[in-house]
């Protein structure tokens, strides 16, 4: 791959060191390091923070529950087509000026969420949100790589792990309470502050360097094409399917094509092409298709409990969103207190085992989740919220180093879009995989159930008679009362059969991250060449 930043084509020595004094480690790069991070745990806290307040937003737009789900989706759609795009156009552009730029776009788009006048125009201002937002995310990865020496990545990459796996864990809670507080406005107003400051922490950090206009000229719009309609329709699929049930849809089954074709596509031309939109051959390594795996898993996890938790405190429990987020943040805060020490713990100990350590912690995490009764709310899940947030350091911060510790210089900016790319795919296909599921089991385990009644007729019966005489006491006539006493009986039923169904589903996901920790267990030990 030819096509590289604008210093890699130069000798080594000039990518570390350079006469203004951007030297890796130095002051300047730390904080254009600490720009890009701020910037990559807005975009993907921006991802959550509007769940936990969609019913105000759709109540004040005038939008249904199923059209209030697209604000989300184009956020996600959007942002899904801008990764990609980053490495090319950071490297045509300069990545200053090209950070500079979705920065600003960033702000304005949130601005303009906030002045949202009706659904379309949320969707669109959202879908300017996410594009724009995505870029943040992969550049913030490769600045680290490419800005701080090889002994402090290990802290780079820990601080990553704050914007990957945190911000996701406090959007629900903070967009509560935002919300709450104040109205739903604040959800794009809060991002006005951060952004101003991370401009001012990349113009300060970043070299000014011209634009490379035959990199740009040179673009690869086959690759273009392709990659934005294949991910754009398999984002869409994945986020609307369950609602839609998936292939009974017209709209599914068009977009699954579509996406099927183009995807194909894209891949095809990417290993063709002598310089590609995106380095796929890296892929071909290992170590690195390894700890892409892992990343997958990691997003299909890490998304799947922060979908699922929420719908089942809301649905078993009627939480309130602010309730909710209270539950959620242990997923986030512990893992502060662990983040400090994990570089350190990195020059002890083999990268591979933390991470597989990690992995286990979370599958842990799930498999604890997986014996609810009706009893168990809020306070029985934050023993198990706290060791997912535990586990959490150990993996994000090893695998970005292994996963990168043979790719070349001029191989980063693809690098760093592929592993991003996987953790929200594994994301998208998390909260998919779960909802579905969800919604299969707990039809299936209520017909079960009903199917089990006569067999504890007695039972039913008693508990039946003594709801009736509770309910006639209580003033309703007889008539009314054994209406009443109907309509509990299947309302119990049909929890018992929710919950049996969560619990299959965290038992599914603590499974799944047990092929997580086999995947980094195969990844060579480092310093053996892949």
């Amino acid at each position: 791959m030819s096509a590289t930043v604008e210093s890699v084509s130069e000798p080594s020595s000039t990518v570390t060191v350079s006469p203004q004094g951007y030297e890796r480690g130095s002051r300047r790069a730390w904080i254009a390091v600490f720009g890009g991070l701020i910037g990559a745990f807005m975009a993907i806290l921006d991802i959550q923070i509007t769940n936990a307040s969609m019913k105000e937003i759709q109540g004040s737009l005038g939008a249904t529950l199923e059209e209030g789900s697209w604000i989300a989706t184009a956020y996600l759609v959007a942002e899904m087509i801008a990764i990609p795009l980053s490495g090319w156009l950071s490297q045509g552009l300069s990545v200053r000026r090209y950070l500079l730029w979705t920065t600003t776009a960033f702000i304005g788009a949130s601005i303009l969420c906030s002045m949202s006048w009706n659904l379309e125009s949320m969707i669109a201002f959202r879908a300017m949100q996410g594009f724009f937002g995505g870029a943040l995310i992969p550049l913030a990865f490769r600045l680290i790589l490419e800005f701080l020496p090889d002994d402090k990545r290990a802290v780079g990459m820990a601080l990553f792990g704050v914007t990957a796996t945190f911000a996701p864990s406090i959007g629900p809670t903070l967009g509560g309470w935002l919300t709450e507080q104040f109205s739903w406005h604040y959800l794009f107003y809060i991002n006005v502050p951060p952004g101003l400051l991370v401009m001012a922490m990349l113009a300060y950090g970043l070299e000014k360097k011209p634009v490379v206009w035959d990199k740009l000229k040179n673009m690869d719009l086959s690759g273009i094409i392709t990659m934005a309609l294949g991910m754009g329709c398999l984002e869409v699929v994945l986020e609307e399917g369950n609602r839609k049930q998936w292939f009974s849809s017209d709209l599914i089954r068009n977009l699954s094509l579509v996406a099927a074709i183009n995807i194909a596509l894209f891949i095809y031309i990417q290993l063709k092409k002598k310089e590609p939109l995106v380095n796929l051959r890296l892929l071909r390594h290992r170590d690195f298709a390894l700890s892409t795996l892992a990343y997958f898993l990691l997003g299909m996890a890490l998304f799947g409990a922060i979908y699922l938790i929420p719908l089942y405190l809301s649905q078993i429990h009627d939480y309130s969103p602010l309730e909710i987020g209270e539950v959620i943040m242990w997923m986030g805060f512990p893992q502060l207190l662990v983040l400090p020490f994990i570089p350190k713990l990195m020059e002890r100990f083999d990268g591979r085992y933390m991470a597989a350590f990690g992995f286990a912690m979370f599958s842990l995490s799930f498999y604890m989740n997986s014996h609810m009764t009706v009893d168990y709310a809020g306070h029985q899940m934050i023993a198990s919220q706290v060791v997912r947030a535990l586990g959490q350091p150990f993996i994000l911060v090893p695998i970005g180093i292994i996963a990168t510790m043979h790719i070349k210089p001029h191989e980063n900016a693809s690098a760093s879009t592929v592993l991003n790319v996987m953790r929200n795919l594994g994301g998208a296909c998390g909260i998919a995989l779960v909802a579905t599921m969800t919604d299969n089991l707990s039809r299936e385990h209520l017909a079960h159930i009903k199917e089990t009644l006569p067999a504890v007729s007695s039972l039913a019966n008693d508990y039946f008679t003594q709801t009736t005489n509770v309910l006639i006491q209580a003033g309703s006539d007889p008539v009314t009362a054994s209406a009443q006493a109907h309509a509990m009986l299947s309302q119990t039923m049909t929890q018992q059969a929710y919950i049996q169904a969560y619990n299959d589903v965290f038992y599914m996901l603590a499974a799944l991250l047990l092929i997580a920790v086999v995947s980094v267990l195969l990844i060579r030990k480092p310093g053996n060449k892949a």
